[in-house]
């Protein structure tokens, strides 16, 4: 089962990618890089290229890095990158540093004995610019306590549970009996597009449960427009569920 662990929202995440030299004592150092220029969807290609879609219209064509740092994974990702030319819809950039934020899918659950596994801690969504819908994506910026040992919490997302409504959907938290602790933040990604086909706008209403009660949220969401299955295949998944 996948874990999230507590993530400083600033560059030096654990796992960033850098492609430049490393931080500078120098006076002149650009400390613009150490902020992240935008939050992208990674696409690899079967061309051992890759491309960065950074929201429903425009893409983002790195110039200085043949193969995605991630294989063969469709990620969310931060990076900070320098664009040299803009094209339109198709703009070519240079990528200082790339960090991927931990992408799953929704969990397929038809009743709260199902869902009572995946825990139900309270946890808070953050109103960020990382806090976002788009591409097939709900990318969110998380808050909650973690205990001294700072043992890893495990976040799904769950559809299902609105039988006529597959677009209702719970943010489930365990965190594995460590409820009190110090506030911190994290990163989290789902992808919903193996829900949808084609890229009709959907309505994502998502609920969960905060330290003050029970709270929700909709988002509008353009799925993307090459979804990863077919229709029939999206429907077949209702019926299972998402490992």
């Amino acid at each position: 089962m996948k874990t999230l662990r507590m993530t400083a929202l600033c560059v030096a995440l654990a796992t960033t990618i850098g492609i430049t030299s490393s931080c500078s004592n120098d006076d002149n150092y650009d400390w613009k890089m150490l902020r992240p220029t935008a939050l992208v969807t990674v696409y690899p290609s079967d061309n051992s290229t890759f491309l960065l879609q950074l929201d429903n219209k425009t893409t983002l064509v790195p110039t200085n890095i043949k193969k995605s740092p991630f294989g063969d994974k469709v990620v969310r990702a931060l990076v900070n990158y320098n664009e040299e030319d803009n094209k339109g819809n198709m703009r070519n950039v240079h990528i200082n540093w790339i960090d991927s934020i931990r992408t799953k899918e929704p969990v397929i659950c038809h009743s709260n004995e199902e869902a009572a596994k995946y825990g139900n801690d309270p946890i808070e969504i953050i109103k960020d610019w990382v806090t976002v819908a788009e591409d097939g994506y709900i990318t969110l910026r998380i808050r909650t306590k973690w205990g001294p040992t700072r043992k890893p919490h495990v976040i799904n997302l769950l559809s299902g549970l609105n039988a006529t409504d597959a677009y209702e959907m719970e943010l489930r938290h365990d965190a594995k009996g460590e409820t009190e602790g110090v506030w911190g933040d994290a990163l989290i990604a789902f992808n919903i597009n193996k829900l949808a086909a084609g890229d009709k706008e959907k309505t994502i209403k998502l609920k969960w449960k905060s330290f003050v009660g029970e709270k929700s949220i909709e988002f509008k969401l353009s799925m993307h427009s090459k979804p990863a299955i077919k229709e029939g295949d999206a429907k077949a998944m209702m019926t299972s569920f998402i490992k």
